[in-house]
């Protein structure tokens, strides 16, 4: 571990307001048609003023507080200026000199244990539109058109700390962040839709020498995995160059899909670069204290509030909680069962397996599936009455999940319930003994996992459905004479 990664997070988080930033058009647009949601505000027509959304701030500042950030009751905007064909103004509106927000952090479970990401800044800013590219790849593009449906859809931009020491942990900051953001219904936090974007800065440090390497901006990664992946690629091209004795070009670079590489796109911007000037058309954001309050006490309970509970309320590991707490719909539902089926900690076993692998495999929102939770309780009633064993249960659960059937109705219709006949296992067992002296023998010698043999003789003849604990207690006799 020579050479050790130091990363820094710039996220935009779209905000689950009806309109945009200063104007009001509609800001949901993701499906929309090109060049539809727009007004002369938006695209920056001249004598078009901007009026600030005050839903915008109050989601600005929830987000804020559930961050843990200091509140500054003055704030202001200010012009970001630079020239690109989607920023029709030639500016873009954003807090440069004196943001919302403050000096948060967000706890992580990093590499080496509990880790806390201080967030620098949290700030408001409108969206630019969106170029639509010809070719994939970010560097052959012939030519490219322009939606500025996204102009003025309201943003808030979260600066970390560099205190991101791997890929990994970016890509956990990642999710953590969505899940907070998404418990608050502060914003949708869908990275496909563009509603969570990240730009990340990577730079490397050769701890032997004490040398570190310039800064390299990543930008274009819409989901979590390829957060990971592109830092991954980034770390490994800067260690070779640091091997070799080679400089690290100060740049942005592009996260190539197609490639699963990194592409040169241009040099780094320094901020001196934007001339920010205030705002000259909005006036301060002056905020109260009982504003702030009032926010701060419509907060819900949040992931790591909600999975201590688990822990205490519930008896969960905390492995268990933190999983079953990282969406809030996982969570609700998880609740929703328990109160029926009342075995937190097998319930959670179901969940974070059974259940969690055919979201997987589905590829679903658990808002969109067929089990409810009077499933998961005539399924343990099925169980705890004997009916079914647990292999049975684990075998039908995929047909349940893909059909919302009853578990009761399903064993009816396929002949499954369990069979408890003493006699007819006693039977099987005997024959299995009386066909096969010398596993007898062994197990009278003490190799009592011999036992496994005539078990599975068991569940040959009955294909699976006698009572796997009825037919150790007969075996265990039988063998032991007793």
């Amino acid at each position: 571990m020579r050479y050790k990664a130091v990363i820094g997070l710039e996220i935009h988080v779209q905000l689950s307001t009806r309109t945009k930033a200063f104007c009001s058009c509609r800001a949901d647009v993701f499906d929309l048609p090109p060049n539809t949601a727009i007004c002369p505000v938006c695209t920056g027509q001249p004598g078009a003023l901007p009026v600030p959304n005050e839903e915008m701030i109050v989601l600005a500042v929830k987000a804020a507080l559930a961050l843990s950030c200091r509140i500054n009751l003055f704030s202001r905007f200010d012009r970001k200026n630079y020239f690109y064909p989607d920023l029709p103004k030639g500016y873009q509106i954003t807090q440069y000199f004196y943001p919302l927000a403050q000096d948060g952090y967000v706890e992580i479970q990093g590499e080496e244990g509990r880790k806390k990401i201080r967030i620098r800044r949290l700030h408001i800013e409108e969206d630019a539109g969106k170029l639509i590219h010809e070719s994939d790849s970010i560097t052959k593009a012939l030519y490219s058109l322009v939606d500025m449906n996204r102009c003025g859809v309201p943003l808030i931009e979260i600066v970390t700390e560099p205190d991101i020491s791997s890929p990994r942990e970016a890509r956990v900051f990642m999710e953590k962040l969505r899940s907070i953001v998404r418990y608050t219904d502060v914003s949708s936090g869908d990275m496909e839709k563009g509603a969570l974007r990240c730009d990340a800065n990577i730079s490397v440090v050769d701890l032997e020498t004490g040398r570190q390497s310039n800064r390299v901006e990543v930008k274009n990664m819409n989901s979590f995995k390829f957060v990971e992946k592109a830092l991954e690629y980034e770390y490994n091209r800067i260690v070779e160059a640091m091997k070799k004795g080679e400089d690290v070009e100060r740049e942005t670079r592009g996260w190539d899909l197609s490639t699963k590489t990194t592409v040169s796109m241009r040099g780094k911007e320094e901020e001196s670069d934007y001339r920010y000037f205030p705002e000259p058309d909005i006036p301060p954001v002056i905020l109260t204290e009982d504003f702030v309050e009032n926010i701060r006490k419509s907060l819900p309970e949040l992931p790591d509030q909600k999975a201590e509970r688990f822990m205490e309320e519930y008896g969960l590991p905390e492995y268990d909680a933190m999983v079953l707490t990282s969406t809030k719909e996982l969570a609700n539902f998880y609740e929703e069962c328990v109160k029926i089926v009342r075995k937190p900690k097998e319930l959670s076993n179901w969940i974070m397996t059974e259940l969690l692998r055919e979201l997987k495999e589905k590829d679903m929102d658990i808002s969109d599936m067929k089990i409810k939770p009077e499933h998961f309780a005539d399924l343990f009633r099925l169980m705890d009455e004997g009916k079914i064993s647990i292999k049975i249960a684990k075998e039908i659960f995929p047909e349940i999940f893909e059909t919302g059937k009853m578990p009761s109705e399903l064993v009816e219709e396929r002949g499954l319930i369990q069979i408890n006949d003493t006699k007819l296992i006693e039977s099987i067992i005997k024959k299995a003994m009386e066909e096969n002296p010398k596993a007898v023998e062994q197990y009278k010698k003490g190799k009592k996992g011999v036992m496994g043999f005539f078990i599975g003789a068991v569940m040959r003849e009955t294909k699976g459905k006698a009572n796997p604990k009825l037919a150790n207690e007969i075996a265990r006799k039988l063998l032991e004479g007793e």
